[in-house]
């Protein structure tokens, strides 16, 4: 997925969920939408480098859109992660349609938005031999103290009904995948987040082990004279259930 041209600045706060205040590098502070519902758990930091992209549309309230954030790392280093958590499909279907996905390669069709029992999920893919595929993407951002990466990153009610949805497929004899899209470049492996979620995590168990494949891909931020351009999804990472 490319970016449009991408904007540096320092985040100064999020607040009322949507709202974040930035200073740009040009001294200007800036109010920017934050394209993301959940917690935001480790990666709302105060005085980070962000990138924002910019809009002309005068219907908009807001000019600015909050994409990704540079975080400190252990190691002295920083790591991206993506905050829009609308991009995650994008990347994913981005792959599906070039027909790079290890696993899920191979389809004829591609369908976004398959309505099932019980759930809207985000990927339907078809094709007379292989048969049909449902595919439910999950953007991962949270990067614990102990170095792993982990889903959800708060209390998620509407994750547990899109697993009991892709478990009620493989019940009727169809493929059904969760994907773990991992937009944070300093996370190496997955894991249900029990600590945050127990029955999120219980659920992954036993929808798991009921058929229900569950993948992770990171993601790559291109970079292009110093600011990023495009990401896209990247290479297979381990789950840890």
């Amino acid at each position: 997925m490319d970016y449009p041209e991408l904007m540096p600045g320092t985040l100064l706060r999020r607040y009322k969920r949507f709202l974040a205040d930035v200073r740009l590098d040009d001294g200007r502070e800036v109010v920017a939408h934050c394209p993301n519902t959940g917690s935001m758990r480790a990666v709302d930091v105060p005085g980070c480098r962000v990138w924002l992209a910019p809009s002309t549309n005068p219907a908009r309230k807001l000019a600015w859109t909050w994409e990704l954030i540079e975080l400190p790392q252990p190691d002295g280093t920083t790591a991206f992660a993506s905050v829009h958590t609308g991009r995650a499909n994008r990347i994913v279907e981005e792959s599906l349609r070039a027909d790079c996905l290890p696993g899920l390669s191979g389809y004829a069709s591609l369908k976004r938005e398959a309505v099932v029992t019980g759930a809207r999920l985000d990927f339907r893919l078809d094709d007379p031999v292989r048969g049909t595929a449902y595919v439910e993407v999950k953007q991962v951002t949270l990067r614990e103290a102990d170095g792993h990466g982990y889903f959800p990153d708060a209390v998620s009610a509407r994750g547990r009904k899109h697993l009991e949805a892709l478990a009620a497929l493989v019940a009727q004899g169809q493929r059904a995948v969760l994907l773990f899209c991992v937009a944070h470049g300093g996370i190496r492996d997955v894991a249900p987040a029990a600590h945050l979620d127990p029955a999120y995590a219980a659920t992954l168990s036993r929808v798991a082990e009921a058929g229900v494949e569950v993948l992770a891909h990171g993601c790559e931020v291109e970079w292009r004279h110093g600011v990023p351009v495009a990401i896209r999804l990247g290479e297979a990472l381990p789950v840890r259930l």
